[in-house]
């Protein structure tokens, strides 16, 4: 069955769900300091009034559903709300030593394609690029590295002994690291699983309609899945595609529990959060909040809150393991959070990226900003105020994705200062690796730096 809501999403279960929203116009953006790849990294609000754009596309590249728009952004195009004021921040090229707490420590570097994903844990880490690739690396040396064989890898996420990405032709990949061959990882499976594909296929019922004449089933994604978000015990998965819905997978089994119509516009970003929370980001402008509950024997995601309205389209989420804060950022440079228990309100904005918010990434009292103008911000909390400790700079091209994970001493145990690994992935085809502190020196000791309640977005509280 499925049900409207105040918010105009639809969640389906079981029977059929309603037709796809229309999606108006899209846009192509022709940056001329990006390659020819840079259309793949997230998809742009229709209603952008950002200059520079030009409709080129007039058929799906991704999918029979896709509303044909790729590229985000100008990347010659400012952001108009740029705003940093460089006494408040330190700047240094390539980790210079020592200052606001960060060090370029290593980059990793394989001429196989422009770095889309990343995923870490302990000292591993997996990059995925649009060479088909994933690649494994330990303590900075290329380990290993496996095929998908199915396009541009745009999200990775690690569960337990599990590995999955998300691709380009909307399917989920599951791999797993070989008993024998340490070395070597085997794919295990894809979701949805074949045999759900086939069974679902017998009952009408079961297909929804993305496309005037054209229909799928509900369990499948119809265009690229931009984003995957575990729960923090492990047992969901939720990913996000262009297709405007997001879906909810059981991992335990591979199954898949629900699909939800969440926007109007393709779906950026997805987290789960605090308190039984969901937050999803489009390219619609909008940040929702969805409630996760137990609906008999499946789970139900009900709409709760819209927390963003904006033309500017959302890019990425991320939410604070430590404090009931969730962070937003936009492809007009502004990173705008929201604090609260149950109920989220408004906290400010965090200023500082002249071009779009490409990822986001929170530990500790730290959160780090990803850009396409190649800059990393690192953010600081502290009560109720954030301060910049440190403007990294190094890469040459846009930083398309963040990973991070504690330090470990010269033992391999974690460090007892509150240290963090960070890796930025970038469109320049490298991976930097940084190391970050969140104890500021004395000097960085300033005042606020996050900005009350801005214009250009109707905030809801």
């Amino acid at each position: 069955m499925y049900g409207d809501t105040s918010n105009g999403s639809s969640s389906h279960r079981q029977g059929n769900y309603p037709p796809m929203p229309h999606s108006g116009s899209m846009y192509q953006s022709t940056p001329h300091s990006m390659t020819e790849d840079s259309d793949f990294m997230n998809r742009h609000s229709s209603s952008s009034n950002v200059p520079g754009y030009s409709s080129e596309y007039t058929s799906s590249i991704s999918g029979e559903c896709s509303p044909y728009a790729m590229s985000p952004w100008n990347q010659t195009t400012a952001s108009p709300w740029a705003y940093h004021d460089d006494s408040t921040c330190d700047s240094f090229a390539n980790g210079g030593s020592g200052m606001g707490g960060a060090t370029l420590i290593g980059s990793l570097v394989r001429e196989e394609g422009h770095i889309y994903s990343l995923a870490a844990v302990g000292d591993l880490l997996y990059t995925g690029s649009d060479s088909k690739n994933i690649r494994v690396w330990k303590k900075q040396q290329d380990l290993a590295g496996f095929k998908s064989s199915s396009g541009l890898v745009k999200s990775i996420v690690i569960v337990g002994e599990r590995v999955f990405t998300g691709h380009q032709d909307g399917k989920i990949r599951i791999w797993k690291l070989s008993p024998k061959n340490p070395h070597m990882h085997k794919r295990i499976g894809s979701l949805p699983r074949l045999r759900d594909v086939l069974r679902s296929s017998l009952i009408p019922s079961n297909y929804v309609e993305v496309k005037r004449k054209k229909s799928t089933l509900w369990i499948k994604h119809c265009d690229a899945i931009s984003c995957l978000g575990p729960t923090e015990d492990g047992t969901l998965l939720y990913s996000g595609s262009w297709d405007k819905t997001f879906k909810v997978w059981r991992i335990a089994d591979s199954k898949c529990l629900e699909s939800v119509v969440a926007h109007d516009d393709a779906v950026n970003a997805v987290v789960a959060g605090f308190n039984s929370m969901v937050f999803t980001g489009s390219a619609d402008g909008t940040v929702k909040v969805w409630r996760r509950e137990l609906h008999g024997k499946g789970i139900k995601h009900s709409p709760v809150q819209t927390l963003l309205k904006q033309e500017s389209a959302v890019t990425a989420l991320a939410v604070s393991p430590t404090a009931p804060i969730v962070y937003c950022g936009s492809s007009d440079g502004v990173i705008n959070f929201w604090e609260g228990e149950r109920h989220l309100a408004h906290g400010g904005t965090l200023q500082g990226h002249k071009m779009a918010v490409l990822c986001l990434v929170a530990a500790g009292s730290l959160v780090i900003s990803g850009s396409a103008d190649k800059t990393m911000y690192v953010w600081r909390r502290e009560g109720g105020f954030h301060s910049c400790l440190s403007v990294l700079t190094g890469h040459t091209g846009p930083i398309n994705c963040l990973a991070i994970v504690p330090d470990q001493d010269d033992e391999g145990g974690i460090a007892s200062t509150a240290r963090w690994i960070v890796y930025s992935g970038s469109l320049d085809k490298s991976v930097k690796v940084w190391r970050v502190s969140e104890e500021p020196p004395d000097a960085l000791l300033r005042g606020p730096q996050h900005v009350p309640v801005d214009q250009g977005g109707m905030y809801m509280r």
